[in-house]
């Protein structure tokens, strides 16, 4: 508890104590820094020598409880991730990059209550086994006056929910897509590197566009398969069982 007094004293600090005014009835800031620990610790991934846990954090508010935040928003998440870096540290968990904690909105929350949403991001490569995705698409709502729940996705009249997340699975590891490109290569400097004397050091790049992703053949030396059919560019669909010189692969989504 010394290390959440010494964070609560240091958000009121910021403010001229605001925070104990402002807060209420509504989300204190020093229960979002103990809940944020706590989806920490729930999702851990374990490689051969580490323990990784996720290193991006958005927190859901009701619009009222958000507009009480705005004028010390950016200030509150800085101290945020800095008490999650601590809390890693003094565990002895691995956290790739620094932790950031945003704030987003929720309009099916009520005023006291809050969601999180923990992500494992950008896993190091100099890690012998990558550690599986953790935490991805389920946010846990908390309140003073309710037990914890996953917070339901709105229903979609037109059919199920897309799927949120990208994977390529191949090599027995799941590494999952981010960003708008990625280069696949035998580089270490690659996004996705793929250690296969087959494979060029700058064998192909996967593009986003959207909801969907392609891959494109950078000039390799043995090529891109897609399927058994050698292509050049071509946009991918689940299932889709890729190979790089003679590397496999397959594209997934979840």
């Amino acid at each position: 508890m010394s290390v959440l007094r010494n964070l609560e004293a240091k958000l009121e600090g910021l403010v001229q104590g605001a925070f104990s005014r402002a807060f209420k009835s509504g989300v204190q800031p020093v229960e979002l820094a103990r809940k944020l620990a706590k989806e920490m610790d729930s999702h851990k991934a374990q490689s051969i020598s580490r323990v990784y846990v996720p290193n991006q954090y958005t927190v859901w508010l009701s619009p009222q409880d958000r507009e009480q935040f705005s004028g010390y928003e950016s200030a509150l998440t800085k101290e945020l991730s800095d008490h999650l870096l601590e809390h890693a540290r003094a565990e002895g968990l691995t956290v790739a990059t620094r932790p950031s904690v945003a704030f987003e909105t929720d309009e099916r929350l009520g005023v006291g209550e809050f969601g999180i949403q923990a992500q494992l991001l950008y896993a190091p490569e100099d890690d012998s086994q990558e550690p599986e995705p953790a935490g991805f698409g389920q946010t846990m709502v908390y309140s003073a006056n309710r037990a914890e729940r996953p917070l339901e996705e709105p229903e979609d009249p037109e059919g199920p929910a897309r799927a949120t997340r990208a994977l390529l699975v191949g090599g027995g590891k799941r590494r999952m897509l981010s960003g708008e490109r990625l280069v696949l290569g035998r580089s270490r400097e690659a996004d996705l590197v793929v250690d296969d004397p087959n494979v060029s050091r700058r064998h192909a790049e996967l593009r986003r566009d959207g909801a969907e992703w392609e891959i494109v053949d950078l000039g390799s030396t043995n090529g891109v398969k897609v399927n058994g059919r050698r292509v050049e560019q071509v946009r991918l669909e689940p299932g889709d069982g890729i190979v790089l010189g003679t590397y496999e692969m397959s594209f997934e989504v979840e």
